[in-house]
């Protein structure tokens, strides 16, 4: 007989991870996908290799690995592609492969959606979802949520769900409602910091949760209140544990360039320093001679620190603690640090949060799987109120100056959806003004520390902040029509913006000389 429940689909940079919730209760549990998935942990690699474009019988995860072609690289092989699916144009970065044959490359979405839905394929017998959540990053949260809403229209599944992987980690680790959580996510592809904080506790109620709705449904199962997540403050950066494994190569290596199969071992020797301070394997490569290679981990935190990933983490915390400054909450009002990914197991990793986090308990326990169980956790249903990545501004004219400025409507690290519209009163600029233009943009945060690719190797490059910046959003919406006309300096328009639960920036205006009411519209999407 047919087990029904939830299931959760972490997709990660390197591993996937499946865990599965029976309906009846019970615990949730791991779910084996054979002949695709590892064991100890079970979760599958994040593999596909495609002999061709036409392909229909693609090698997926432990399968690639069997086969040798994860060390043998090729066109054929797609990995790493999580990092690049929901990517804005110009920043996605090449495609996840070129399959041989002289195809067309396999887009990073087209690689996720199709490993995700063969593992949807291959379910054990007796195991049949009637819920889907799925996990999406911080970072291009905006880009990625919209695939995932594409994929689900792939599935056959009544009720699809989406959390956020912070929100998710920190309800996985069990803790009580109130705390706040400081969520270090290291995984394959990418490093994601953010403060999380459980609503409730100190004698309050948790608030009921609101259904999600994603797909254009919406999800049942409303009479569990569940707890209310509301992330404080954010950071994260397109580096994680596959370009470490870059670095060691290059360190022990420099000759070979990026082979596949060096990638290999280096990320072998890198793992075995979870749990010996040296680790030594042979390398043999065809037509030359085999040699021995060394790595301690004094000498993986050198190459760590020359290669500034541990200063990129200094500047990822403060950011994420300026955050939580500005809120009122100091560093030691923090009740727990959770680092979830693979990478968070190495020991300069560990030592780095041991410093920088002092007396703060670190909970670690299963930091691959933390994820797909906190995404059951969060079943059926939570109201996650998430903050913006990027801020939104107005260009306004300054009568007094003489020139244009910009003017916050929103600002980075703000909660949305809103719960009261942002309001403000404008004049005319000129006699016989029949419209006013809106000219929106979005402020460009000045990192101290930037990615670079040299000779290849993705580098932490620090540099100065400079003066602020304003980025144009790239399509502007319409100007709001005055009739009659405007005098100068007389207040003429109320506009009253908000964001909505979709992540639309919304607009009503009001105008002061005729009394009309314009309803709300979408101005565009805020990320």
């Amino acid at each position: 007989m047919a087990v029904t429940g939830t299931l959760a689909i972490d997709l990660g940079s390197s591993t996937t991870v499946l865990a599965f919730q029976p309906s009846a209760g019970g615990p949730p549990e791991l779910l084996a996908i054979p002949p695709y998935s590892s064991d100890d942990p079970c979760v599958v690699p994040s593999l596909i290799w495609l002999a061709s474009p036409q392909s229909v019988q693609p090698l997926i995860g432990r399968q690639v690995l069997d086969a040798g072609l994860a060390a043998s690289g090729g066109g054929g092989l797609c990995r790493d592609f999580k990092r690049r699916i929901g990517a804005l144009a110009g920043e996605a970065g090449p495609a996840a492969a070129a399959p041989g044959g002289g195809g067309e490359p396999l887009t990073p979405e087209q690689a996720g959606s199709l490993l995700i839905t063969r593992l949807w394929q291959a379910l054990p017998a007796g195991v049949e979802p009637t819920r889907l959540v799925l996990t999406a990053p911080i970072e291009g949260y905006r880009g990625y949520r919209q695939w995932l809403q594409q994929l689900s229209s792939l599935i056959p599944v009544q009720e699809v769900a989406l959390v956020d992987e912070p929100t998710a980690a920190a309800i996985g680790a069990g803790l009580p409602a109130g705390s706040r959580v400081l969520v270090v996510d290291l995984g394959g592809g990418t490093i994601d910091l953010s403060l999380v904080a459980l609503q409730g506790g100190e004698g309050r109620a948790a608030p009921i949760a609101q259904l999600l709705r994603f797909g254009g449904r919406d999800l049942d199962g409303g009479r569990q209140a569940l707890r209310c997540a509301e992330v404080i403050g954010k950071a994260g950066s397109a580096l994680g544990g596959r370009d470490i494994d870059r670095w060691i190569a290059a360190s022990l290596a420099p000759d070979l360039g990026d082979d596949p199969g060096l990638l290999e071992i280096s990320e072998r020797l890198k793992c075995g320093l979870s749990e010996a301070e040296e680790v030594t394997t042979v390398w043999s490569a065809a037509g030359a001679p085999s040699r021995a290679l060394r790595l301690d981990r004094l000498q993986l935190d050198r190459i760590l620190r020359e290669r500034g990933l541990l200063q990129l983490l200094d500047d990822l915390l403060e950011r994420v603690l300026a955050a939580a400054r500005a809120k009122g909450l100091d560093h030691d009002q923090i009740d727990a640090v959770l680092p979830v990914g693979g990478t968070s197991r190495l020991p300069s990793i560990r030592h780095w949060l041991a410093e920088r986090c002092g007396s703060i308990p670190v909970r670690d326990q299963r930091p691959v799987e933390a994820v797909a169980l906190g995404a059951l956790a969060l079943t059926p249903g939570v109201r996650l109120k998430d903050v913006l990545a990027r801020g939104v501004s107005l260009r306004c004219w300054d009568q007094r100056g003489g020139e244009h400025r910009w003017h916050p409507l929103f600002l980075a690290g703000q909660s949305w959806p809103t719960d009261q519209p942002l309001e403000m009163v404008l004049c005319c600029s000129r006699d016989g003004q029949r419209s006013l233009e809106l000219v929106l943009g979005e402020p460009i945060e000045e990192d101290r520390s930037e990615v670079v690719f040299i000779d290849g190797l993705p580098q932490v490059r620090r540099r100065p902040a400079g003066e602020a910046r304003t980025q144009l959003w790239g399509c502007q919406p319409a100007p709001v029509t005055l009739d009659p006309p405007g005098s100068c300096g007389l207040d003429r328009l109320r506009l009253r913006f908000s964001i909505d639960a979709d992540g639309q920036l919304l607009l009503e205006s009001e105008d002061l000389l005729s009394g009309s009411l314009n309803a709300a519209r979408v101005l565009g999407a805020v990320r």
